[in-house]
């Protein structure tokens, strides 16, 4: 019998073929379920080496022995006649046959879920009932210099809401792209992802202050609930308090009772400060070196009527910290005041999110990506709509090779803040390195999409 015919007698080539089902197999549920454990990648490389010198054992395995009913034999001790390699062939066939199967669905959802990272808009079906976006307030004010109060009135209720666990509240980078009361409800709702839309409107004279809002179903554009407040500039944070209670009531959003306190909560007692804090974010949200140290002084100003004012530590710490990527600041300049004002700030109060996330991101430029980690996590945790904290999550996980869960982040940064350039451009780039070059194609052509729409 020549040497070849005994390799197909011994089940040398169905064992051959059966490994290397196996061995895919095997690969790309590695690939799925050691980065859900937080495997370092070493582990998969070494899992590979072991698969790959697992082979030509197999092989010799099956040339030197068969197997019997009565165990494992070698080969050599197994008469002509009594050799069962015919029916365990068989066997080995059917089995082969069985996780081929298997590993063709494995392939189908993998192709699955790559396709559905670059999808696109949500759909109708899969808009969250309990979702909202707060779009831009129109300033009725006669003085068009206090836009920066009417940014903060909308800005106030957004962040209030965003506190809530179980709403899902687009980000005000998004919502910027329109104006306060759009034609296009039901297209802008799609493209935010959400199925309501809170629309208003603020009038501030002297100290007395007018806030009226609705809340729309943008998908059937039924106005569910609409009020005016007529109050003095003392009572704006209850006013901001009610409108987000009455919104997660009306969404019948489940509120815990840290919840509850937090959207109650009165950052300051002095109104000047307030004003001055709201001009802070204002020039902060125009992320230029000159509106940034603007923003810088008016929060200096804020902290100095109101001492105990965490929120404007928090601003003051975002102002420092976008300074270096903006204005060209050293790190002397924006990297140290930018983390002793988040320190001063939890300090002063340890539930805000604002204040954890600057630290993370200082922590993670640092290099301490791991307590940048957990001051993310904290943030998110304190905030779960907090886009910028998911954003800056995923960029701290992919520095340690977490792929899939820093994509995971950063898709949720993208399910709050849909328009954002930076994120949707840094999804892109993590899928490249992810080795997802599909998705990362099909996102920077998204990305491309967004920009030219801006």
């Amino acid at each position: 019998m020549n040497f070849f015919a005994e390799l197909k007698r011994r089940n040398v080539y169905k064992v051959a073929v059966a490994y290397a089902v196996v061995a895919w197999l095997l690969i790309q549920a590695a690939s799925i379920f050691f980065p859900a454990f937080d495997a370092p990648p070493w582990v998969m490389k070494i899992f590979i080496i072991v698969i790959i010198f697992g082979f030509p054992v197999a092989l010799i395995f099956s040339w030197a022995f068969e197997i019997t009913p009565e165990g494992i034999k070698l080969e050599s001790e197994i008469a002509p006649n009594k050799s069962i390699a015919r029916r365990t062939g068989r066997k080995i066939v059917a089995v082969t046959i069985a996780l081929a199967v298997v590993a063709a669905g494995l392939f189908v959802y993998q192709l699955v879920r790559s396709k559905s990272d670059s999808s696109g808009s949500p759909t109708a079906a899969t808009i969250a009932n309990k979702s909202i976006a707060v779009l831009p307030f129109d300033n009725l004010s006669r003085d068009p210099d206090n836009a920066y109060f009417c940014e903060g009135v909308q800005d106030e209720i957004l962040t209030r809401l965003a506190k809530i666990a179980d709403l899902k509240v687009i980000s005000r980078t998004s919502t910027q792209h329109f104006k306060s009361t759009p034609d296009n409800l039901p297209q802008i709702a799609k493209q935010l992802g959400v199925a309501h839309i809170l629309e208003g409107s603020v009038q501030k004279a002297s100290d007395q202050v007018r806030v009226n809002v609705q809340l729309i179903n943008a998908l059937t554009d039924a106005h569910l609930w609409a009020d005016t407040y007529d109050r003095k500039l003392t009572d704006i944070f209850a006013v901001e308090s009610e409108i987000a209670k009455t919104i997660a009531e009306t969404l019948q959003a489940k509120l815990t009772g840290s919840e509850k306190s937090s959207i109650a909560k009165e950052p300051t007692v002095n109104p000047e400060a307030y004003e001055l804090y709201l001009k802070g974010r204002f020039f902060w949200n125009k992320r230029t070196g000159d509106d940034l140290r603007k923003s810088i002084e008016y929060l200096k100003q804020a902290i100095a009527k109101d001492p105990g004012y965490a929120l404007a530590y928090a601003a003051l710490a975002d102002s420092y910290g976008l300074l270096r990527f903006y204005g060209g600041a050293s790190p002397a300049e924006s990297v140290v005041p930018a983390e002793a004002a988040a320190k001063k700030a939890l300090e002063l109060d340890d539930s805000l999110a604002e204040a954890h996330a600057s630290l993370g991101l200082i922590a993670t430029e640092e290099l301490e990506v791991n307590r940048g980690v957990n001051e993310l996590e904290r943030a998110i945790q304190l905030n779960p709509n907090y886009a910028t904290a998911h954003h800056w999550l995923g960029l701290a996980l992919a520095t340690l090779r977490q792929s899939d869960r820093s994509i995971g982040e950063l898709k949720r940064a993208l399910e709050l803040d849909p328009l954002s350039m930076i994120i949707n451009a840094d999804l892109s780039i993590i899928y490249l390195y992810a080795r997802r070059y599909d998705a990362a194609e099909a996102q920077a052509r998204k990305t491309l999409e967004i920009d030219s729409r801006s």
